[in-house]
């Protein structure tokens, strides 16, 4: 997999004037270009299975792994996502979270982001979900 890059159809503002910056997330993301929505991802595999039952670290990459194959089929990837919203059952799951997101996406090209504990998911076995929302610029549309 190629590593992605800041696409030049988005802008991303890590710390608008007088706020603080994130390691995590860039405070505002904005683009022009192809809206796409991917629903929140879990941590199935190809035949529906759970994918590191009791591991966040393997749901999460299995669920970036997802959300690639779900941008793809938009003809959209890692670079053109503007936002992403995490969904956890545990706030500790959040490090696996960005374990996974780190290896996706590099450093300059973080989204927006949210984070949100819920007492369960559609599956006793899982442990996070994951939203995507892109923007794709009009060489790929």
């Amino acid at each position: 997999m190629s590593t992605p890059h800041t696409a030049p159809h988005i802008t991303r503002v890590p710390a608008p004037d007088g706020m603080a910056a994130s390691p995590a997330y860039s405070h505002v993301v904005w683009g022009t270009g192809r809206f796409v929505a991917v629903s929140g991802q879990c941590a199935f595999d190809e035949q529906g299975a759970v994918v590191g039952a009791g591991d966040a670290l393997a749901q999460a990459r299995q669920v970036f792994a997802n959300l690639r194959r779900c941008l793809a089929a938009a003809g959209a990837d890692f670079s053109d996502v503007v936002k992403l919203t995490y969904y956890v059952t545990d706030v500790a799951h959040l490090a696996a979270a960005r374990t996974a997101r780190a290896e996706a996406l590099p450093p300059e090209a973080l989204p927006a982001s949210s984070a949100v504990q819920v007492t369960a998911l559609v599956h006793p076995d899982l442990l996070l979900e994951i939203e995507a929302f892109a923007i794709v610029g009009d060489a790929k549309a």
